[in-house]
């Protein structure tokens, strides 16, 4: 494990180091790695950053107002509308690998034009240890890993907490002060929810997982999952009052885990399933049927594309 106060003390300097008198950007999610990753680089350089936010559409419910209130200390924080540019570039993707690759393609497009309009030459982000295993290992390109395009218009990419796995971020949010919303936060896919939508993705589906997931994280709160979401993937018949419907089919998945290499489907009590279906059916009129994923990871991964 770590030596949380150490590390952050040589993060900070490598930080120092690596940027120098030049300004940066750091890509801010919300989730606990970039977090840490924009404290550690706040801390080091100090007004030189600049703190991005992009709203891809493919957030979590309510992610971009917590957004605001989470990092308003940070006077420079912009936050960025990119609903219609990833919508339009994942229009006839089905592919996960290429999805990813063109998530990854947006993510640095639209850091580069807001790194222009502040004159930054550096590029901050979360990037942890399991995002590189996976995307170097060939098992899925992490759209700030190996979905990254060749060409990136940085001098460089700093990456401060690029050696740790998930745990150990954890204790250096706790040790940064960090608020236990974030330190404790279960992760969150850099791509968003295009990884929890099986195929295309249109803004219908987005807003299905969006509003599953919440549901999910509302009722499994007591359970303290590593990770737990609903995911849409497909379509199937049911009925609905006297009506036929052909709607959405989501997926539950809960699964507990030290680091996310490895991960254990969780048992939830029956009638908690019941109350995440009753939900999730009877919040959104399109969604048809809930299904619960009990697969291991391995053999399944722990999001679905």
């Amino acid at each position: 494990m770590v030596d949380a106060s150490e590390f952050i003390d040589e993060a900070v300097e490598e930080i120092r180091e690596q940027i120098g008198d030049a300004n940066a950007v750091i890509a801010l999610s919300g989730g606990v790695d970039s977090s840490v990753a924009a404290t550690l680089a706040y801390e080091a350089v100090g007004d030189q950053l600049t703190p991005v936010y992009v709203d891809t559409g493919l957030m979590r419910k309510g992610e971009t107002q917590g957004i605001r209130e989470t990092f308003d200390f940070m006077d420079s924080l912009r936050i960025v509308d990119a609903t219609d540019r990833y919508f339009d570039a994942l229009e006839g993707v089905i592919d996960p690998e290429e999805k990813r690759a063109v998530i990854g393609e947006e993510f640095i497009r639209v850091f580069e034009r807001e790194a222009r309009d502040v004159d930054a030459d550096y590029l901050v982000q979360g990037t942890i240890y399991p995002d590189r295993i996976e995307s170097e290992g060939n098992i899925k390109s992490h759209h700030n890993v190996g979905g990254l395009p060749e060409a990136v218009d940085f001098d460089g990419i700093v990456e401060p907490v690029r050696d740790l796995y998930k745990d150990e971020v954890r204790e250096v949010a706790r040790e940064l002060g960090l608020e236990e919303v974030i330190s404790e936060r279960m992760p969150f896919p850099g791509p968003g929810l295009a990884v929890r939508v099986v195929g295309e993705v249109t803004r219908e589906k987005a807003e299905v997982a969006r509003e599953a997931c919440h549901v999910v994280e509302e009722e499994l709160e007591e359970y303290e999952p590593w990770q737990a979401f609903g995911a849409v993937i497909g379509k199937a018949t049911g009925v609905k009052g006297d009506n036929r419907v052909h709607g959405w089919v989501v997926a539950i998945r809960s699964v507990e885990s030290r680091d996310g290499m490895t991960a254990r489907a969780q048992e939830i009590d029956w009638e908690t399933l019941q109350r995440i279906q009753s939900r999730i059916t009877g919040e959104n009129e399109n969604v048809a049927r809930v299904v619960y994923d009990v697969t291991h990871k391995p053999p399944a991964t722990i999001e679905y594309e």
